[in-house]
């Protein structure tokens, strides 16, 4: 095998994993307004893509709503808590308004990912570093595994109308991998829930490749070499960051040590 069939894309993709890795964790470490900002970039980005994906005739709307989604979630920061929903899925009824089909799952995905970056600044905010970093790993190490034994073992396909690439080697990778991050993390109970995650980030995957079958495009973008777009990239963080503030909210996580 050689690096110009399955692992072509191998050495791109690495490098650009490792600048975002490396800006990624500079941004949770330090926490606070870099934080927030990197957070509302990347919403605003995704926003930005998903425009462009569902509705290519009105590309001159994909700026706009980004930058709409990247200052409402920015701006939770400074308005009270009660204001924060109608603001945050503003974007995604805006956008709504202004294509002409597939207007619900505009409004869902997008509303779904202001939901989701807005949890990654509460995760960060309320319960510290350990747990976006716990929630990164989990999505870091789902995808990594999940591609190694894909290309490695391949096998039976996932959902191959939706995401022919995903098999079921590379999914059950990834659940093994999560829950080794999590048993690292806080042992058992984190475990599961790091299954739940990295199950999680899968559907968003596939949600994310529905979407793009429906657009007829590879890609969501061609923002990050190797990767494709931040949509590309960012799809299953965002669905497990979704989850996290869902059962944060309702049922509540596990401790971690110390």
């Amino acid at each position: 095998m050689t690096m110009d069939g399955k692992w072509g894309d191998l050495p791109v993709r690495i490098l650009s994993a490792i600048i975002m890795l490396s800006v990624g964790m500079f941004a949770i470490l330090m926490g606070g307004v870099i934080f927030h900002v990197l957070a509302a970039c990347l919403c605003g980005g995704m926003i930005w893509e998903l425009t462009r994906i569902i509705a290519p005739e009105k590309r001159s709307l994909a700026t706009p709503l980004g930058f709409l989604a990247g200052v409402a979630l920015f701006s939770i920061a400074f308005i009270p808590p009660f204001f924060f929903l109608p603001v945050l899925i503003a974007p995604a009824i805006v956008g709504a308004t202004g294509i002409k089909k597939d207007r619900l799952i505009f409004a869902a995905y997008g509303s779904g990912l202001m939901l989701a970056s807005f949890g990654l600044i509460a995760l960060r905010e309320f319960r510290g570093t350990d747990w976006v970093l716990w929630l990164v790993f989990v999505v870091v190490a789902t995808d990594i595994a999940g591609y190694f034994a894909g290309r490695l073992l391949g096998g039976p396909k996932f959902w191959p109308s939706v995401s022919p690439k995903k098999t079921w080697s590379g999914t059950s990778a990834g659940w093994i991998a999560a829950a080794i991050v999590g048993f690292i993390f806080a042992g058992p109970p984190l475990a599961i829930v790091s299954i739940v995650m990295s199950f999680a980030s899968q559907l968003g995957d596939i949600a994310e490749s529905a979407i793009k079958r429906r657009g007829g495009v590879k890609d969501s973008s061609n923002l990050i070499p190797g990767h494709g777009g931040l949509l590309d990239r960012f799809d299953g963080l965002t669905a497990a960051a979704l989850v996290v503030l869902l059962v944060s909210s309702f049922i509540g996580l596990p401790q971690l040590p110390g």
